[in-house]
């Protein structure tokens, strides 16, 4: 099933955008859940945004020097179907 990954608030109400650094998942790896995804930037700090999900990565929706914020799209994962 494909599962869209978005940039979620980090907790921090000034945090609301930044910049993608690097990606650290290329396409077609297998990631656990909380593996690092990409690397980002904003005016105040450096940090990684992990993996949400256990999936196979298909597709970066997002380039590096790419202005994002939260709620935008930066993944597609192939992930398995729960049944619960």
């Amino acid at each position: 099933m494909r599962y869209e990954v978005k940039l979620t608030d980090m907790g921090d109400d000034t945090f609301k955008s930044g910049i993608v650094s690097m990606w650290l998942a290329d396409l077609g790896a297998e990631l656990d859940e909380d593996d690092d995804l990409l690397e980002m930037t904003t005016d105040k700090a450096a940090f990684t945004i992990p993996c949400p999900k256990d999936g196979i990565l298909l597709e970066h929706c997002v380039q590096p020097d790419q202005a994002i914020q939260v709620g935008d799209v930066i993944a597609i994962l192939d992930v398995q179907e729960s049944n619960s």
